[in-house]
């Protein structure tokens, strides 16, 4: 089964009420390819995904307060933190975009899985 004549479906879905990690699951589920019955581990067979309506999104728990990302510039002093719910308020499609991203495997498809990811906030 070559990639060539493999047909790509373009999943639509609206973010606005539903939880963060659930939508992220499915998402990946998707991007993987393993809702489809004919699922090859090595083969990107997965589908094209568009999430709308990002900023409304929801967070269970104390998550919104107490979840910490952290990115450095790798410069002295260069750690930078933001809690969940900052980075909800201000860049809700790079939060879904960097949870999607985790839940992917860490292997040579990631790339092209996560380029067929679109986000609309």
């Amino acid at each position: 089964m070559s990639a060539e004549k493999f047909q790509r479906k373009t999943y639509s879905l609206d973010a606005s009420g539903k939880i963060l990690g659930r939508l992220a699951t499915d998402i990946a589920m998707h991007l993987i390819g393993k809702t489809d019955a004919k699922y090859i581990p090595y083969l990107d067979h997965g589908d094209k995904v568009m999430v709308e309506n990002a900023a409304k999104l929801k967070v269970t728990g104390k998550k919104g307060s107490g979840k910490k990302y952290f990115r450095f510039s790798g410069y002295p002093g260069g750690m930078k933190s933001a809690t969940l719910g900052q980075l909800l308020d201000k860049q809700p499609h790079m939060l879904l975009r960097k949870v999607v991203y985790n839940m992917l495997p860490n292997n040579r498809l990631r790339k092209n899985r996560m380029a067929r990811l679109i986000i609309k906030p």
